[in-house]
């Protein structure tokens, strides 16, 4: 099976007849199909390639396009300015991502303390107010106030600044040379492109031990709003948090559910979560469809992606390849 590298839109090659969504989807409904696939993202896309076994049987199903975060995540450190240059997990970025032979966005989303699916990624939404980071919590704060926050839908608003922490706890401004209000799910769907798939990553906190109950929560919330606007755009659903990836499998069957994991790259406390041989557990145990691994772990254990395959199950990876 060959592993394709990963780019930035921008540098996708034009690829003429790409598959219709409707066959995509299908193909990934399907946890028994045959075909093994693998997907490569680095900070601005996914790249999709079936494996070799197949090649010259279909060679329209040979590769499929995921713009990470829309247009690519922003990395406010980053000297690569490709990184600041459009706001990640927004309207914006994901209409601009549109622009390009993709077939899915994929983006990040949480639910207010009043219910309401958001797009954002990190855990904590972070703002100064006399000279002081103040910090709070996606899920308790309302509606009203996440979207408080940046750049503000009419013009004569201005919105609180927006800030950004590292891993390492580096604070940055969060500017970007084309920015746009956050957003919620309801308005993705209703404001992006509909010839767009949702490759919806189900966010929860790391260190935050979720009771079934707040899980099942949550996921009404999301499913509620897709369930109404949804339509028929292809939607695969993805979580590093095994409860909620198996809960949102048992809630649904309409769309696939992959399991996301490092495989080892980082250790936690939940074992399902530390290799590559639990996501396949995981899957098998909850009818998963795939899983989405740490590309690492897979340059780590490459015989992994026959175990996989043989489990009747997809595979996708993210993060560099270098």
């Amino acid at each position: 099976m060959a592993l394709i590298k990963a780019v930035h839109i921008p540098d996708v090659p034009i690829k003429n007849n790409l598959d219709h969504h409707h066959n995509i989807n299908a193909a990934f409904h399907d946890p028994l199909h045959s075909s093994s696939s693998i997907v490569s993202k680095e900070e601005k896309t996914e790249v999709v390639g079936d494996d070799d076994d197949n090649a010259g049987e279909d060679d329209e199903m040979k590769m499929v396009m995921i713009g990470h975060r829309g247009s690519g995540m922003n990395m406010l450190y980053s000297p690569d300015q490709r990184m600041k240059f459009l706001k990640e997990n927004s309207i914006l970025s994901f209409n601009n991502a549109a622009k390009f032979p993709i077939h899915f966005v994929e983006f990040d989303v949480q639910v207010t303390k009043d219910d309401c699916p958001v797009i954002f990624h990190d855990n904590f939404i972070l703002t100064q107010d006399k000279g002081v980071i103040i910090e709070k919590r996606i899920s308790d704060i309302t509606l009203e106030e996440f979207l408080s926050y940046g750049p503000q839908k009419e013009p004569q608003m201005v919105g609180k600044r927006l800030f950004r922490k590292t891993k390492d706890g580096r604070i940055f401004e969060w500017k970007v040379e084309k920015d746009d209000p956050l957003c919620t799910l309801q308005e993705v769907f209703q404001k992006v492109e509909h010839s767009l798939g949702f490759n919806i990553e189900l966010k929860f906190d790391d260190n935050i031990v979720y009771k079934e109950e707040q899980l099942t929560h949550i996921l009404q919330a999301i499913l509620k709003v897709i369930n109404e606007f949804a339509n028929d755009r292809p939607i695969i659903f993805s979580s590093f948090q095994p409860d909620a990836a198996l809960l949102i499998r048992k809630m649904q069957n309409t769309y696939p559910v992959f399991f996301l994991t490092n495989g080892g790259s980082e250790i936690y406390a939940d074992i399902r979560r530390n290799s590559l041989e639990e996501a396949i557990k995981v899957c098998l145990e909850g009818g998963l469809q795939g899983i989405v691994s740490e590309v690492k772990a897979i340059f780590r254990d490459p015989g992994a992606i026959s175990r996989i395959k043989e489990s009747k199950l997809k595979l996708l990876t993210y993060g560099q390849l270098k």
